[in-house]
């Protein structure tokens, strides 16, 4: 049975950077940290396995508060995942799809674009324009828009065309069974999106709590 309750989230943004002017041809490091789809296959596991802080991030691409989580958060998130502080396991959910595949057709989407090995960076970009065009009860984005959506964030051709074609990436049903049943396990108030899951500590956090992540990177 899925159970849709969603949990409302206050945040506020908190963004940290700097830059500098540099000359020359920029290169890419090749040891950046990438996204890559988990072991269990139901699952995109985004920037070092060997990251000091581990979190799982329930979503569900129609929920407005994980979009609210991404505009909030997103920059930050990429902020600490370059710096190979933070993993993020993006954990979809459909429970929203009720007269549609709104949901399903975006989180193929993901697996698609996670299948070319993209720079985390990349991915997490993707991730936050996906969820900043949600649709909530309508159609959602189109495999086309979704494309140039996952090819200006950076993704590699052959997932932008992967993306385009719409093909199935992953099995969004089995993979919405298993993420809500691995939701349900380790938060005991409900199923609800978003829920973010400290695996080094084995605890939900708090992100009702505007420095939850900065508080969370701290302690590493």
């Amino acid at each position: 049975m899925r159970t849709a309750i969603l949990f409302v989230a206050t945040l506020l943004l908190f963004t940290v950077g700097c830059s500098r002017e540099v000359t020359g041809t920029a290169r890419q490091d090749p040891n950046q940290p990438r996204a890559a789809v988990t072991e269990d296959g139901y699952g995109i596991l985004v920037g070092d396995p060997e990251a000091a802080a581990q979190i799982e991030v329930f979503t569900e691409p129609q929920c407005p508060h994980c979009a609210a989580l991404q505009a909030d958060f997103g920059s930050e998130l990429a902020s600490y995942v370059s710096l190979g502080q933070l993993a993020v396991t993006y954990r979809p959910v459909t429970f929203l799809d009720q007269n549609g595949d709104h949901s399903a057709r975006v989180s193929n989407a993901m697996f698609a674009a996670a299948d070319a090995s993209p720079r985390a960076v990349a991915f997490q970009a993707f991730v936050e324009e996906l969820w900043a065009h949600q649709q909530p009860g309508g159609s959602g984005p189109t495999d086309a828009e979704m494309a140039d959506m996952a090819q200006n964030s950076g993704i590699p051709a052959p997932g932008v065309a992967a993306v385009a074609g719409g093909g199935e990436a992953v099995d969004t049903r089995d993979m919405s069974d298993l993420n809500v049943e691995l939701l349900a396990e380790i938060n005991i108030y409900g199923i609800g999106t978003p829920t973010v899951y400290d695996l080094v500590n084995d605890e939900v956090l708090d992100i009702n709590d505007d420095n939850w992540l900065s508080k969370l990177i701290s302690t590493i």
